[in-house]
């Protein structure tokens, strides 16, 4: 017989962190892996329009980092777990970092604020933005809460947001779209 998907443990608005602990599906804790899950299909749609291999493969490192932030968020902070999970390391930041350089080799001087759109890579790359900005401000807030949160996973999502509107911009560039600046109604 197949696995079956679902269990119905979630029907009254509960769910199990790892770990085992039942929290309310309303919970910051909950929130903040369901908002990095989201920015993760965000990142897999825009790896699936961005036509640039080498965008392609650093797309996918940054959704197994997401993975790894998801687990580390979705674990009970006061229980020991059995299972081994992966950590973020500094080094995936430097990553994002180095990414983020290499783009703006190639990349025009920015003169003014840049509207979201002229390409769909483009606007996908800005719709993962503003999820990891939400995913960053659930952390901050549950931070803020005595929640624990690893910092690095604040860092590394503050990082990942300048990331993708960096490749926002160079979605456009290899695309050959220009880049829609906004002009203030005055």
């Amino acid at each position: 017989m197949a696995f079956k998907i679902y269990t119905k443990t979630g029907d009254l608005g509960k769910t199990s962190l790892i770990g085992g602990t039942k929290v309310p599906k309303s919970s910051l804790r909950i929130e903040s892996y369901g908002s990095v899950d989201e920015l993760n299909s965000h990142i897999g749609f825009l790896s699936d329009v961005i036509q640039d291999e080498k965008s392609v493969s650093v797309l996918r490192e940054i959704q197994d980092r997401l993975f790894t932030i998801g687990s580390s968020l979705a674990c009970d902070p006061e229980k020991e777990t059995k299972m081994k999970l992966p950590d973020l390391h500094e080094e995936d930041i430097v990553f994002l970092e180095n990414e983020m350089d290499l783009m703006n080799e190639v990349l025009p001087e920015m003169r003014s604020f840049i509207l979201p759109g002229g390409h769909i890579a483009c606007s996908s790359a800005h719709i993962a933005r503003c999820v990891c900005r939400r995913a960053e401000r659930v952390c901050v807030r549950m931070q803020e809460e005595n929640m624990e949160v690893p910092p690095i996973v604040i860092k590394y999502l503050n990082r990942l947001s300048d990331y993708l509107f960096t490749i926002s911009r160079y979605a456009s560039h290899i695309h050959n779209t220009p880049e829609i600046a906004w002009k203030a109604r005055i």
